[in-house]
């Protein structure tokens, strides 16, 4: 028995060794194959101090160009959000197996989905800014999209989860299809619903940023323009200002989450 527990354990630390050896290999063929210096990282590093110098102190008078920008940023997220939570409900219950009993129906629904989260919102947005010009209907586009892969993806895997108890029971009554979906399955998925639907708008505050780069609209797009011009202390304002609306949200969103569920 001594014998065979040693070994045991010699064959596991066999493995962790091996495994650690396969991931050092692993990293170095990447870093070959993507030419990555080490070299230029620490001849950069100097770099830092002096933009992070060049920073401080934040423009203080710059706060009150901020504000129409973030707020314009925030429509955008809440605007976008909300069109993508809508649109995401046919396709979660098309994606739901428990709900969709045609394979055609959710093998296709679940394609499209998987089509959707493909592509990012910056590329999204890139795609939309020479459709509908420099602006925000192109961020809203972009993060209506996102948001429709995301609450889609997490909402149908709620559905497969929940108790088909109910179900059974409405079918045996003879319910249709529309009482079955809004009195079996709604009430047990609504609070998840809600719950994703609040996450992705999480999400969609920051990426609503970063569409700015690509002509977007809101404060992205004033950050591009200042840091393209190096004026770095209006940079940290802005970054300032987001930091502060992100964090709001993400508590208050935090807060409902956790009575939703």
């Amino acid at each position: 028995m001594e014998i065979d527990v040693i070994k045991k354990r010699r064959i596991g630390r066999m493995k962790i060794i091996l495994s650690i050896i396969l991931l050092i290999l692993l990293l170095w063929g990447s870093g070959y194959r993507t030419n990555i210096s080490l070299y230029d990282f620490f001849v950069g590093i100097p770099n830092i101090w002096s933009t992070l110098l060049d920073m401080f102190p934040p423009d203080w008078g710059y706060f009150h160009y901020v504000i129409g920008p973030m707020l314009e940023t925030i429509r955008i997220a809440i605007i976008g959000t909300t069109i993508g939570g809508l649109l995401s409900i046919p396709i979660v219950l098309l994606s739901s197996r428990n709900v969709t009993r045609s394979p055609l129906l959710f093998y296709t629904a679940r394609f499209i989905l998987n089509l959707i989260r493909t592509i990012p919102e910056l590329l999204l947005a890139a795609l939309f800014v020479p459709i509908f010009g420099i602006g925000p209907i192109a961020g809203i586009f972009a993060i209506t999209i996102f948001s429709l892969g995301v609450i889609a993806k997490l909402a149908y895997e709620a559905v497969e989860a929940i108790d088909p108890g109910p179900l059974e029971a409405m079918t045996a009554v003879g319910a249709n299809k529309i009482q079955w979906i809004f009195f079996g399955v709604v009430p047990q998925v609504a609070a998840n619903y809600m719950s994703y639907f609040l996450y992705s708008f999480e999400i969609n505050i920051r990426a609503a940023v970063i569409l700015g780069y690509v002509g977007a609209g809101g404060i992205g797009l004033i950050l591009n323009n200042v840091l393209a011009s190096y004026q770095y202390s209006r940079a940290l304002s802005i970054i300032l200002s987001t930091l502060v609306v992100v964090t709001m949200i993400d508590t208050i969103s935090n807060k409902i989450r956790e009575k939703l569920l």
